[in-house]
């Protein structure tokens, strides 16, 4: 599957006890095949790795995702004290109505850890969801507790207990003792409707592999099981978000994409692209035969920084062109090159030597191109590789007489 570019927007929405604070991360080209709620790990917040990359991973595949605060965490209102998993699962169904309210239909939950658990109890409230999937989640509800120090006699006594987690201090209530009762989240996978995808690693140091294995088990309907080999409980790392997105998005039952993308048959043509305007002032979706991308203009220029410029796109063609030439030419003479680094600006300078200028104040386009070759090359390779930068195709291109023919179609 093509790979779009993505939008982020973020938004906010009423939830169990106060406004709720989301980022919706959606295909550019507004080709869509489903929408997702992420629900993030315990106290983590929607800003986690985990949550943005898999959030962003499966927008790419052209599922609109929203990421989201639980009550009392990262943007979100209410206090943290006073949550459970009870009123997590009413964030969730809220989520799902801010969903709905732009006209995007929730038929995915993702929850990681204790957000999985939320997903679960949360399920049975949620007609339009269809597939349910879990990352690390506990089966125990209460083990949380555990797993973060708390003593529960502490918080009997006290009704809430204070404790330290990804370096914040935070106060865990009595209501969340209350609401993490196994019986009920037992019940709800015992009648659970939707298809469900478990994704637990071996490797979790903080919820154990079996607690994936008894949600599993008490499971009914259809039901899928996937370990994660070497995967931590956070799924640290750009290797594990690729796989973890990938095993969600060929899991779904995808829906035919609909929205403004061009149809298989309709791409652009090998060679050529295709350029449309988007949303905002300036943004522009961009289309090549198998990739869409944005161009976009800066904030401080008035655009809303959602891609490349178009003088960006026209450094990285240089600079790209440039790179994959040396590499080519180095691996053909078999130079031990390693990799090549290349940074680009665009400038305009006095043009001195202008003959045919008249003003005597002319300026002409400069682009700076600094090289680092990386590898244990002689000087003469070093040399010889520099003098092969001057070869590429689009070096040639820019530095001849360009003609632009403009017609309308």
């Amino acid at each position: 599957m093509t790979r779009s570019a993505v939008t982020s927007e973020r938004i906010s929405f009423p939830g169990s006890n106060g406004e709720l604070s989301g980022t919706l991360e959606r295909p550019a080209d507004g080709m869509l095949r489903g929408a997702a709620v992420f629900a993030h790990c315990f106290a983590c917040g929607r800003n986690m790795l985990a949550a943005s990359r898999i959030a962003r991973y499966l927008a790419e595949q052209g599922i609109a995702t929203l990421r989201f605060d639980f009550t009392g965490i990262g943007e979100s209102e209410g206090a943290f004290e006073d949550t459970g998993l009870v009123s997590n699962a009413d964030d969730i169904v809220a989520a799902t109505d801010a969903l709905a309210e732009r006209a995007l239909t929730a038929t995915v939950l993702v929850g990681h850890s204790y957000g999985g658990a939320a997903a679960i109890a949360a399920a049975d409230r949620l007609p339009s969801v269809t597939h349910i999937a879990t990352l690390g989640a506990p089966f125990d509800v209460a083990h949380v507790i555990e797993s973060i120090g708390v003593s529960r006699e502490a918080i009997a006594r006290d009704g809430r207990a204070d404790f330290t987690l990804f370096g914040r201090p935070l106060v865990i209530g009595a209501d969340f003792v209350e609401q993490a009762s196994n019986d009920a989240q037992r019940q709800s996978l015992a009648h659970l409707a939707q298809s469900l995808l478990v994704l637990h690693s071996p490797s979790d140091a903080i919820v154990p592999y079996a607690e994936g294995e008894q949600i599993f088990l008490a499971a009914a309907g259809n039901k899928s099981f996937v370990s994660l080999d070497g995967i931590d409980h956070l799924a640290t790392g750009d290797e594990a978000v690729e796989r973890i997105g990938a095993i969600i998005a060929g899991w779904l039952p995808l829906a035919r994409p609909h929205g403004v993308r061009a149809a298989p048959d309709n791409r652009p043509l090998p060679g050529t692209v295709r350029v449309r305007t988007d949303r905002g002032k300036f943004a522009q979706v961009v289309q090549s035969e198998t990739h869409d991308w944005i161009a976009d203009e800066p904030l401080e220029l008035g655009g809303d920084d959602r891609g490349p410029t178009p003088y960006d796109h026209l450094l990285a063609a240089l600079g790209t062109c440039t790179s994959m030439t040396i590499s080519l030419y180095a691996a053909r003479k078999g130079i031990p090159l390693d990799t090549v680094e290349i940074e680009l600006e665009h400038g305009r300078e006095h043009a001195a030597d202008c003959t045919d200028c008249g003003d005597g104040d002319a300026r002409i386009d400069v682009l700076d191109r600094s090289i680092r070759l990386h590898g244990e090359l002689t000087a003469e390779q070093r040399e010889r590789l520099m003098e092969i930068a001057d070869r590429c195709p689009v070096h040639r291109t820019l530095e001849n007489r360009i003609e632009i023919k403009t017609i309308e179609f």
